[in-house]
């Protein structure tokens, strides 16, 4: 399951770079979950010429990561807001003077989990 999400995630940041039947072939071994036959049928070419195809595809992908590191950077920036939102559920009611100051927290948490969720849209 890794891989799988390792490779959505090579198509997400890269797939548009890609030539568009690598990307197509791409989507329908990846995405759509067709075998090397069915693709080969449908575009009428050898099963092994989807195999080796996809293979290509998959180099340059990593090529493209290697260069720009995008998805590393990602994940790393994705590490960090979950660890920002773990801080604010440390939060206690306790720790302010006034139920006032407690609800204006709250609030503010919501406002930075909102923050957080977009950004890792």
């Amino acid at each position: 399951m890794k891989e799988i999400a390792e490779k959505a995630l090579l198509f997400d940041f890269y797939g548009p770079l890609l030539t568009e039947k690598q990307g197509k072939i791409w989507d329908l071994y990846y995405q759509q979950d067709y075998s090397l036959s069915e693709i080969a049928a449908e575009e009428g070419i050898s099963r092994q010429a989807v195999y080796d195809l996809l293979k290509r595809t998959e180099k340059i992908l990593e090529g493209y990561e290697h260069k720009l590191g995008l998805i590393f950077r990602f994940i790393q920036e994705r590490d960090k807001f979950h660890r920002i939102e773990s801080l604010l559920e440390e939060a206690k009611q306790e720790d302010f003077s006034s139920g006032s100051a407690w609800k204006r927290q709250l609030d503010i948490n919501m406002r930075i989990k909102e923050i957080i969720a977009d950004t890792l849209e």
